[in-house]
């Protein structure tokens, strides 16, 4: 393998970059030369990337493009490399350093217990999203609740519910064809049984289906965020992602739908972003939801608040 001590200059357009990542990769001979090599050219375009971790990143793309395991590039270390699997590794470091997100380039990404396929139509699932599933899988309900999950994506929060509560119905819905079926593909792939329905929100769920939670991670960035503009929401759909000027369009929407689809007793959790808590408590509230509490995710920072709907109380 050529030298890593040499720098890799890659500049001007993805041709240029390609080219010159080529070079290295193509001087690799083993998986032990691959990997390094794959660190230095992610390391040396981390300025550019954002949450980037070049050691994790190479590891991810070394497996990826030559379908190994973690073991297998131990065990396997000093094995020679196929020339596809080299060309499969180039193009994703060329997308990476151009800072595609690294689950779209390996078309897949772990949330809760699951692992998810995921597609250019949805957002990427994200860690702090799994304090919806916490919250929901905590709630006093019934051995056999039904739960919508609106906006349902890949699926995550709905699959990952099911996951936990095999007992409770869950159904998940979005407004996009292509979003069902990958949605109904994560399930299949990791044998959870939920059911996918196409719905703009609560457009085509009938209202005498009443539900015991409803769930949503739904779009809540400002439309003017300068935060759409770093790192992996560049790529990522802006349908998953704004809602007007405040944010808060599609939340506003879902409260004050909401209550007409849950049962007596029933709960509305909803995600947000940290600095709209006080905000949404004060529209839940104002709807007739009582028991509003907000829960904050892995950082600290208020990520989830939810209401229960009792009418008659």
């Amino acid at each position: 393998m050529a030298s890593t001590r040499s720098s890799i200059k890659i500049d001007g357009a993805s041709e240029t970059q390609t080219r010159a990542i080529g070079m290295f990769i193509n001087s690799c001979n083993s998986f032990a030369d691959v990997l390094t090599a794959s660190k230095k050219v992610l390391s040396e375009q981390q300025a550019n990337l954002t949450f980037n971790d070049p050691r994790l990143e190479a590891k991810i793309f070394v497996e990826y493009a030559f379908n190994k395991t973690s073991m297998q590039l131990i065990t396997q270390s000093d094995k020679p490399l196929c020339v596809g699997g080299k060309k499969k590794l180039v193009t994703a470091l060329s997308k990476r350093i151009l800072g595609y997100p690294v689950a779209y380039i390996v078309g897949c990404q772990p949330f809760w217990t699951l692992n998810l396929r995921v597609s250019e139509h949805t957002l990427i699932p994200r860690a702090d999203s799994e304090i919806v599933v916490e919250t929901a899988i905590s709630l006093p309900l019934s051995n056999h609740a039904n739960v919508l999950d609106l906006g349902t994506g890949t699926g995550a929060i709905a699959l990952a519910i099911k996951s936990e509560c095999p007992h409770w119905l869950v159904t998940g819905c979005d407004f996009k064809q292509e979003i069902i079926e990958l949605a109904e593909a994560n399930a299949i792939l990791n044998n959870v049984d939920v059911a996918f329905v196409l719905s703009n929100w609560f457009s085509a769920i009938a209202v005498t289906q009443a539900y015991d939670l409803i769930v949503s991670n739904p779009p809540y960035v400002e439309s003017n965020s300068v935060w759409l503009k770093q790192g992996d929401v560049r790529f990522e759909p802006s349908s998953a992602l704004t809602s007007g000027i405040d944010g808060l369009d599609d939340i506003k929407h879902i409260i004050c739908e909401g209550a007409q689809f849950l049962n007596n007793g029933g709960y509305l959790l909803l995600e947000h972003g940290h600095k709209q808590a006080g905000m949404i408590q004060q529209m839940l509230q104002e709807t007739g939801y009582t028991e509003v509490t907000t829960k904050q995710d892995l950082n600290g920072l208020d990520r989830v608040t939810l209401g229960r709907w009792l009418p008659n109380n």
